[in-house]
């Protein structure tokens, strides 16, 4: 049986595009309206894998996905960096003078609202996706009304690129994880990097402590992001992301963070993908 990997959004979206990077176009692809109905089709086994966006370069952390993470006991597998290309599309025959009207997600819209400032005619409009206004707009016919999408929406929903690469800032990427409900899929002599959740107490010093761990143990932190303990007012759980070169680094920074730490936990175990 063919390997089932979940989406966000549907074929054409930046999501469906990491997927087939990442495994191939010999898949199943599950399409779904949210992250939250992603994650229950891990949970129920209706899909294997998942792909989750997870951060970007302009936007900064999708935080409700770390906690997607953490409260719904995923476990990171895997990494993958996409650069964000940004193409206004129409039905074929359509020119810039001829659109009224321009759909797609809100932050879409937003990393290209300079290029539309010379386009006063035109109205922006939020939808649900990038890549489902491109399939509605081909199945309903619309003319006048253009979608903000990745090139390969316009090859799968025949439409014509009127402007390529139409985002503010050119250098756009976002890290997108791959998730499912068991931990590591690789051998421990190809991991480099790794997810990890703690809470630290309430003495000073507490977390410079931990992160002085990290240092000495030959860990390089590429990321820390604080999110609230809902049950707890004014208490944060810390999301961090470190790389290392030897497994036996990061094996031993475990050993002693599952101590200072009043909470830890792996999110996951897998490979850097990130080539500097």
């Amino acid at each position: 049986m063919k390997l089932k990997v979940a989406i966000q959004g549907i074929k054409g979206s930046n999501h469906h595009q990491v997927a087939k990077d990442y495994f191939g176009d010999d898949v199943t692809f599950v399409e779904c309206s949210s992250f939250d109905i992603l994650v229950d089709h891990l949970i129920n086994k209706t899909a294997d894998k998942g792909v989750m966006a997870i951060e970007n370069s302009i936007a900064g952390s999708i935080i409700p996905n770390y906690a997607l993470v953490f409260h719904k006991n995923l476990h990171i597998i895997g990494e993958q960096y996409l650069n964000i290309h940004h193409n206004l599309m129409a039905l074929k025959g359509q020119t810039i003078e001829d659109i009224q009207e321009v759909r797609s997600h809100p932050m879409a819209l937003l990393q290209c609202n300079e290029f539309f400032k010379n386009y006063g005619h035109i109205k922006l409009v939020e939808d649900i996706d990038t890549a489902e206004t491109a399939k509605r707009i081909q199945e309903n016919q619309l003319k006048g009304v253009a979608a903000i999408a990745p090139k390969v929406a316009a090859e799968l929903y025949d439409l014509e690129i009127i402007h390529s690469e139409i985002q503010t800032i050119k250098d756009n990427a976002t890290r997108f994880i791959i998730v499912k409900t068991q931990n590591k899929a690789l051998p421990e002599e190809e991991i480099n990097k790794a997810s990890v959740r703690f809470i630290t107490d309430h003495k000073r010093g507490s977390l410079a402590a931990i992160l002085n761990v990290m240092s000495d143990c030959n860990l390089n932190l590429t990321k820390i992001q604080s999110l609230p303990v809902i049950q707890t007012p004014w208490k944060y759980s810390f999301f961090v992301d470190v790389t290392f070169e030897k497994y036996k680094h990061f094996s031993k920074a475990k050993a002693l963070l599952e101590i200072m730490a009043e909470e830890f936990k792996v999110l996951g175990e897998y490979k850097n993908a990130r080539i500097l």
